[in-house]
């Protein structure tokens, strides 16, 4: 089992943005000092809800901090990005770091954010196959151009490629490619990142039966889509599952703790979206959606979240997870919160 902290840099009621970045910051070193095997940074626009513009920046600081820790992304927007430009950012990244990092990439939402980067509502409904396609090509091909709908260039070098020697080589003398996860929420996304052999990001607003079922459906259509059984298993071993951790001394006393402060953050961050065209849009009910939270995730004593992610891992088949450590939305609570989960209860697991 893999399992790693999920930073959001959120920035809870009565707290100032660099409050909110430096706990992430201090997040991501903590997880790091308490043993766990990554990190995971998410990015956000113009709202509280988790105030990291861009993941792959703060990537940089984290990898640039600590020595082993893997470092990833969860998740770099398509839609608002250049695919290239986040293609020569992951290369970058994953060389300089000798292959700790991590790009997770997904659709986003309808949000206005794409009309203040330009890509408008085609980028986030139909352009991301086209974005993907490119991005994959940028990390696996030594020249690149494009003849598609929003991306047209001439043949050009990339550089620096992904395979450079500074990488240490396998025991086959390959270096290794960047990793890549795609986050998936609905069918059609699911069926793109299959045919693609990518690995998925799963939310962690889904339980454990939804989770093993969209895996069952991802190994069906890559399977479909021609892909040997070795490379199917293989990439779905890498899929991530994300969640929400608390460690208390008991359950009520865990639940207790997220029920006093997820609430607030949730309701002044989720209600800041603004969709890009003007359509309704319904926010989650709060208080409900934390309830929902603790009852999916490790949220209690250490032998039950250990035992909580015992099963998880059995009923999805899914052995790396995501966790959202910051809840509390405390900085010295999040510290806390990251080595429990390290020392009481990850031994548990093994």
């Amino acid at each position: 089992m893999r399992v790693g902290a999920f930073v959001l840099g959120a920035q809870f009621p009565g707290q100032g943005q660099g409050e909110a970045l430096n706990r992430a910051v201090r997040a991501g070193e903590e997880a790091e000092a308490a043993g766990l095997a990554d990190v995971w940074l998410a990015e956000h626009h113009f709202v509280s809800y988790g105030v990291c513009p861009s993941a792959v920046t703060l990537a940089a600081l984290l990898l640039g901090r600590t020595r082993r820790i893997g470092v990833g992304t969860a998740v770099s927007v398509l839609p608002t990005a250049h695919p290239v430009a986040l293609g020569e950012q992951t290369a970058l990244l994953h060389l300089l770091s000798e292959g700790r990092f991590t790009l997770g990439v997904g659709r986003g939402g309808p949000w206005v954010d794409l009309e203040v980067f330009g890509g408008g509502l085609p980028a986030y409904e139909e352009g991301f196959p086209e974005a993907l396609d490119l991005l994959l090509r940028w990390l696996r091909e030594p020249r690149v151009a494009a003849d598609g709908e929003r991306y047209r260039f001439r043949e050009v070098p990339v550089v620096p490629r992904p395979d450079c020697a500074i990488l240490p080589r396998d025991q086959e003398g390959e270096t290794a490619a960047p990793g890549l996860v795609v986050a998936c929420t609905s069918p059609g996304t699911l069926r793109l990142a299959a045919a693609r052999l990518l690995p998925m990001l799963l939310g962690m607003h889904s339980g454990d039966e939804e989770k093993a079922e969209m895996t069952r459906m991802w190994r069906r259509e890559a399977r479909a889509a021609g892909h040997a059984h070795e490379e199917v298993e293989a990439a779905a071993a890498r899929h991530v599952s994300a969640g929400v951790v608390q460690v208390g001394d008991s359950r009520g006393e865990a639940r207790e703790t997220l029920l006093k402060a997820m609430p607030g953050w949730l309701r002044e961050g989720l209600g800041q979206h603004v969709t890009v065209d003007g359509r309704p849009r319904r926010m989650r009910d709060p208080l409900g959606y934390t309830e929902l939270l603790c009852e999916l995730h490790p949220v209690g004593a250490p032998r039950m979240c250990a035992d909580r992610l015992a099963a998880s891992a059995e009923r999805t088949g899914i052995s790396r997870f995501a966790l959202l450590v910051e809840g509390t939305g405390d900085r010295d609570g999040t510290v806390r919160n990251i080595r429990r989960l390290a020392d009481e209860v990850l031994p548990l697991v093994a």
